[in-house]
């Protein structure tokens, strides 16, 4: 379907479709040949539809246009207006790359990273990612997507005591960061990196003011400890409740990927129940979508509203570049 002179949407075999008839992700190409130029002066001109495209369907793919660099997906975030959001308290190993825009997390690639929503431990998450596909990978090395609210309502429906306790309690975050980096960790960066600072009384307060307390362990680093924080929040926007957490992530996950110093439980002290996080986790690989990285894609992801994650990579190479706004 043609929208405007320059966009068009359309279908993957990857997308799901929903009782309103919303594709999920919505995907957009080119009508013709086009440039970078072309591209960005589209985006800017078309931006209040996009942005209207983005709150329906959750993720926009933008695939078959000419960005073959980050210079390029620098242009591409700057013209949709977003500001920036800094990476202060985000734990994930990240360099800087051009401009807005950084590696996605380093950690190596044969690990799986569980589905989330960016910084949602941060008072201040971002409200929107982009990603762009600098090298495609040859196999695996996917971002599966998921709607927020359908794993919500999932849940309640199974589980409503324990959904009943988290829109209560909220839960409970636990890490230990050490002095400096760990890129081969998925939340491998150091304090110094994650609060910016060399300076411990800083980055006491720089945590305050994300809603997560210190203390300091020796010369080991220090444990970081976020929360209560909520793990459901309701979209104003569509009137949904929506999955806000990252509780398969740090110990309830398929692979136990995070050390055992990382820990989650109910805000109130009680754990987290196996039976529920092995009901999500199969909820989220059923309902999510996994679109084959291609060159040059980029995608704009709702993070209100979406989780993504990061299948292993089966063959290389692959590097994915990100960038986040409020």
């Amino acid at each position: 379907m043609a929208t405007g002179n320059f966009f068009r949407e359309v279908e993957l075999p990857e997308q799901k479709s929903f009782s309103d008839g919303v594709l999920f992700p919505a995907v957009l190409a080119p009508t013709t040949n086009t440039n970078i130029a072309a591209f960005e002066e589209a985006i800017r001109a078309q931006k209040p539809w996009l942005r209207s495209l983005l709150q329906t369907s959750g993720v926009i793919l933008f695939r078959g246009f000419p960005v073959s660099s980050p210079s390029d997906f620098n242009t591409v975030v700057e013209a949709f207006g977003f500001p920036e959001a800094h990476y202060i308290g985000g734990r994930a190993p990240r360099t800087k790359v051009v401009g807005r825009i950084y590696t996605a997390n380093e950690s190596p690639m044969d690990k799986r990273i569980p589905f989330h929503h960016e910084m949602n431990y941060v008072p201040d998450f971002p409200s929107k990612l982009f990603f762009f596909c600098e090298e495609e990978p040859e196999k695996g090395g996917e971002t599966p997507i998921v709607l927020s609210n359908i794993i919500y309502e999932k849940m309640k429906n199974k589980h409503p005591e324990f959904v009943a306790k988290l829109e209560e309690h909220g839960v409970k975050y636990t890490t230990v960061a050490g002095d400096t980096d760990h890129p081969s960790d998925i939340a491998g960066r150091g304090w110094k990196s994650i609060y910016m600072t060399q300076d411990k009384h800083v980055a006491e307060k720089r945590a305050a003011n994300l809603g997560s307390k210190l203390e300091w362990i020796g010369d080991k680093g220090v444990k970081i400890i976020t929360g209560p924080v909520p793990a459901i929040r309701f979209d104003e926007e569509r009137r949904v409740k929506t999955w806000f957490n990252n509780l398969t992530g740090p110990v309830n996950g398929e692979d136990k990927i995070f050390d055992e110093a990382t820990c989650v439980e109910l805000g109130n002290g009680e754990a987290v129940a196996d039976d529920a996080m092995e009901d999500c986790w199969r909820y989220l690989e059923e309902e999510c979508v996994a679109v084959a990285w291609k060159k040059g894609d980029v995608m704009v992801v709702d993070n209100l509203m979406v989780l993504h994650s990061r299948r292993p990579l089966l063959k290389p190479p692959r590097r994915i570049l990100a960038s986040l706004c409020k």
